[in-house]
């Protein structure tokens, strides 16, 4: 049955009734979303109802005029407009624009369901001119100056989207570029409706339909994750992203997101079991990115979601822990662990059903193997000694094979039974050894481990660790460790008989050597290969037995032998470089525990900080900031160089071009200066300069080290902040000038930040507060004192108005513990810059102002009446300084004769430190100062030069020679010379080895 049409309605009823009935319908629909169903109907009802009204057309042709449809869109966009101008957060603009969108998905759908079966789809309806007629309207301001217009345009759009239904191509063109254009607007709210409306198009897009140069919505939403500057746009386009193939990559590296919101939805939303039923859609490599970035983030929401994503992997794994390990890679990775603790925190019943028998032990895997890792509940189940030693035995075995077996060579297989050894060994070091058999298996097997050359290198370290629990006492393992040495360099001599039982313990049968005399044949290339390779396992057996050792080596003679044998004989080698940087480490660990020998050893290792490779020169500076840290520093350079020449080296390291070696010197300093074994000044302006210096912008740990020490250094002493303050303004000058001379590609802050933050290192009110220890509140004070003089004197416009940028960041202290004089001081600064170099800017001249008030408001007794003359006529030093200081400077035109690249100001006070105004500390300059070692004068005037800084312009020299008390000869570059030095500082000097 075929409903009734309307009565058709009289003209009239356009001008007399719809606008009394319209306007109430938006009147109600703004303050409740309660009544919107209702009013919709009503509305539906209104628009029918003036669908009725026509006129016949005056145009040739005859035909109707629609003057109802008219004039109820016309009011209806009049409503309409009235909502675009308001701004974002209206609730009552928010309720009409959905009461607006949800009108448009109603009639559409009324449409469908009145339309007779059929009829076509395409034929018009009121409701669909109605539609149209709308969004051309909305597409229309699109481009408004307005931005509340803008926004409320696109949000409305977009609302319409879903209950739009069928549109014609040209609508659709003209909404895609509309949106696509608002995708760009510079206010982030609109973008953010422009990704989502966008999103609501992509669904329907064919890529295969698109038109030369355009381009897919789905890059357009990928453009907006990764460069939006606005977090709500990369969140809108995160929510709406697909999950496929090609976004996946794209969304995971959200997790390193700005915007701790946005990483927590990424494991809340893009990764959670909804979004992602399987995580195995993903590599190991990227599992493991996203947690180890969750697992690892620093806000503790996301480190939240990180860990419910795992606990949905543990379900989508059945609960079984060994298949949720297998989605990682335990055997070379140390997320797994991570992983696998996170899972003990937030399901701890399910490591409680894990069960530890027998046959658990006698089929390991890598991840079975690395389950077992943890102890607490592995007491009860875990093997006896004996039990746990034949079973290390029978998977050393099997790596054995593996190693030998030609078909496997580096295969997967070696590596993980590798791997599980290892993990059963690290079992092995929190046993109880009371058991006498098992206590001597264990350590005959973890013996004639290391004593095998298959076995791998990284399970020496395990080996060593489980002989050091069993030993007693260092010089028993220092004795074992010497034999098995001994054995691998004694070559293919005659070997004894092995006991039967041990035999048939063994794979391998134990090799027992009659003499440790002879070696290989050097003259064949093969053996010395084959020596050399036995060398470096050997090394590395020291390096692991040294690295586990406290006692000093004076009284362990065991090792004595292997000093001239194997350790100095690998220094000095020259043909094969790995065995050289092997015993050069092996050296600096002996160093570690015997200050004699560090004493001896130091200039060997100073020496490899210019004549080395940048890979070993990270190795060899970690070993000099360890025995500067470790040793008494006066006793480790004595034979090497004045005490005071300590700086010099120290500044010798920071000035290496080599990044890793950069950031280690950092570090070591950053250890040194902390402990206060160093405080000299030049060393941290060095490191302020190296922080902001754009050479280190790429060097992140550089960075990641002297964000964290600069602040910490200057907040845990006010000594320390004092040494700050002394370096301020010689630092301040030096970084304006590295701005002028910056290049536009290389990376910097600007001038006032970069001192902003170095005011703010100097904050009092910062530093912390221990027993014993009072904060220095007058540094403030005294730090305006020298940003006026500052002011006074600097010769850049740019520098002047960062300068004058700090006052009003200082925190002054109290009267009541401030000396009067500087306040004085500091007034008449202010004074002098008014009258002899004046300010050109209105804002630098403002914030003078200001600072002068807040000067007056906190300290009026001391600045009531303040008379320059009078104050300079006081018979105080400081003062007489100070005056003399602002007699000598000359007056200006304040900054108009400011030019860029001018020269830095001249010293003025004569208790201003020295400091160089080089950039860059050649390694010539240290080699100089450690060649004049032997005057005291020169050691004198050598302590007071300059500071370097990071640029490198000058020259470097070839080496730093480091010159002991008694060599006087001229340096002699030739190889051969410098291994004899070599060999008379370890082998000749008086150690009794």
């Amino acid at each position: 049955m075929v409903a009734a049409r309307p009565r058709a309605l009289s003209a009239s009823y356009l001008t007399d009734t719809l606008p009394t009935l319209l306007p109430p319908i938006f009147e109600q629909v703004q303050h409740t979303t309660a009544n919107h169903r209702k009013n919709l109907v009503a509305l539906r009802k209104l628009h029918e109802s003036c669908a009725t009204i026509v006129e016949p057309s005056t145009k040739k042709g005859g035909g109707i005029k629609v003057v109802g449809e008219k004039a109820f869109n016309g009011l209806f966009i009049e409503m309409v407009n009235r909502v675009l101008p308001i701004k974002k957060g209206v609730a009552v603009a928010d309720r009409v624009v959905k009461f607006v969108a949800s009108y448009v998905a109603y009639s559409t759908e009324q449409d469908a369901a009145n339309r007779p079966e059929g009829e076509d789809e395409e034929m018009e309806t009121p409701a669909a001119r109605f539609v149209v007629k709308l969004l051309k309207h909305l597409l229309s301001g699109m481009e408004a100056k307005d931005k509340n217009v803008r926004f409320r345009v696109t949000l409305l759009t977009v609302s319409m989207i879903n209950g739009l239904g069928e549109m014609d191509d040209d609508l659709y063109v003209l909404l895609r570029k509309s949106l696509l254009e608002r995708a760009r607007d510079k206010e982030a709210a609109v973008r953010v409706q422009a990704a989502l409306g966008l999103a609501k198009l992509q669904s329907g897009e064919d890529e295969e339909d698109l038109e030369e140069g355009q381009e897919p919505l789905s890059e357009v939403l990928l453009d907006l994750l990764r460069y939006d500057p606005a977090a709500e746009v990369r969140r809108a386009a995160l929510y709406n992203l697909p999950r496929t193939p090609a976004t996946l990559p794209f969304i995971l590296a959200r997790t390193r997101d700005v915007d701790p919101i946005l990483r927590r939805t990424v494991y809340h939303g893009s990764l959670s079991s909804a979004a992602l039923p399987d995580s195995r859609i993903l590599s190991i490599a990227q599992r493991e990115e996203v947690v180890r970035n969750g697992l690892g983030d620093r806000e503790g929401s996301v480190r939240k979601a990180a860990a419910g994503m795992l606990g949905d992997w543990l379900d989508q794994s059945g609960g079984e822990l060994v298949d949720f390990l297998s989605r990682f890679d335990v055997v070379s990775s140390q997320v797994a662990e991570e992983a696998l603790l996170s899972v003990f925190v937030t399901r701890s019943e399910i490591f409680e059903a894990v069960e530890f028998g027998d046959d658990y032990w006698t089929s390991l895997t890598p991840d079975k193997a690395f389950l077992a890792r943890d102890e607490a509940r592995l007491e009860e189940s875990i093997p006896v000694v004996t039990s746990l030693a034949f079973r290390i035995q029978d998977e050393f075995n099997k790596l054995v094979s593996a190693v030998n077996d030609e078909d496997s060579g580096e295969s997967n297989d070696a590596n993980e039974l590798a791997f599980v050894v290892g993990e059963l060994l690290r079992l092995a070091v929190n046993l109880d050894y009371a058991d006498e058999i098992g206590r001597r298996k264990m350590f005959q097997l973890a013996r004639e481990m290391i004593s095998q050359e298959t076995l791998p290198e990284s399970l020496i370290p395990r080996c060593l660790d489980v002989l050091s629990k069993i030993a007693n006492g260092e010089r028993d393992l220092i004795r074992v460790v010497v034999d098995v040495v001994t054995e691998l360099r004694a070559g293919e001599g005659e070997e004894d008989e092995a006991p039967a039982e041990q035999a048939s313990v063994y794979s391998v049968t134990p090799r027992r050597r009659k003499s440790v005399m002879p070696r290989f044949d050097m003259s064949d290339p093969e053996a010395r290969m084959k020596a050399a390779l036995v060398d470096l396992r050997c090394l590395a057996i020291c390096i692991s037995l040294l690295e586990r050792v406290n006692s000093n080596l004076q009284d362990n003679s065991a090792f004595h032998g292997l000093l001239p044998d194997l350790i100095i004989p690998a220094v000095r080698n020259k043909e094969e470089p790995a065995l050289r940087d092997q015993g050069l480490i092996c050296l600096g660990l002996c160093c570690m525990i015997d200050s004699k020998m560090a004493a001896q050893s130091l200039g060997l290792f100073v020496q490899q900080l210019t004549a080395a490779d940048d890979h070993l020169k990270v190795k060899v500076a970690q070993i000099v900031f360890d025995l500067l840290m470790v040793q008494d520093i006066q006793t480790l350079v004595s034979m090497t160089m004045p005490v005071e020449k300590v700086i010099e080296l120290v500044r010798h390291v920071l000035s290496q071009d080599a990044p890793e070696v950069q950031a280690v010197a950092c570090e070591g300093v950053a250890k040194l200066m902390l402990a206060g074994m160093i405080s000299d000044e030049s060393i941290l302006q060095s490191l302020v300069l190296l922080y902001f210096s754009p050479e280190t912008a790429e060097n992140q740990a550089l960075r990641q080290c002297l964000t964290y020490f600069l602040p910490i250094y200057c907040y845990s002493s006010p000594q320390n902040q004092r040494r700050m303050l002394s370096i301020f303004i010689e630092t301040f000058e030096m970084l304006a000038q590295l701005c002028e001379e910056m290049e536009d590609e290389q990376e910097m802050p600007p001038l006032a930040q970069m001192g902003l933050m170095m005011v703010d290192w100097l904050d009092p009110q910062k530093a912390v507060e221990r027993e014993g220890v009072q904060s220095d509140t007058e540094i403030h004070l005294d730090l305006a004192v020298v940003i006026l003089k500052g002011i006074l004197t600097e010769a850049s416009k740019e520098a002047r108005k960062a300068l004058v940028s700090f006052v009003g960041k200082l925190n002054l202290p109290e009267p009541e513990a401030t000396e009067d004089w500087k306040v004085r001081g500091a007034m008449l600064l202010l004074s002098n810059i008014r009258s002899k170099r004046p300010l050109a800017d209105a804002a630098s001249r403002n914030a003078l102002n200001r600072f002068d008030a807040a000067m007056l408001k906190k300290y009026p007794a001391e600045l009531e009446g303040f008379d320059e003359e009078a104050f300079a006529a006081e018979e105080r030093e400081e003062i007489k300084e100070l005056v003399a200081f602002v007699d000598a400077v000359e007056a200006t035109d304040g900054d108009a004769a400011s030019e860029a690249g001018s020269s830095r100001r001249k010293k003025t006070s004569s208790s201003r430190r020295g400091v160089s105004r080089e950039t860059s500390m050649a390694p010539s300059e240290a080699d100089d100062a450690a060649t004049a070692a032997g005057s005291d004068e020169e050691d004198a005037e050598d302590a007071d030069e300059g500071t370097p800084a990071p640029r490198r312009s000058a020259p470097r020299s070839k080496r730093m020679e480091v010159v002991r008390e008694e060599e006087n000869d001229e340096e002699d570059d030739d190889d051969e010379d410098e291994d004899e030095d070599v060999e008379s500082m370890l082998n000749d000097s008086d150690v009794s080895i």
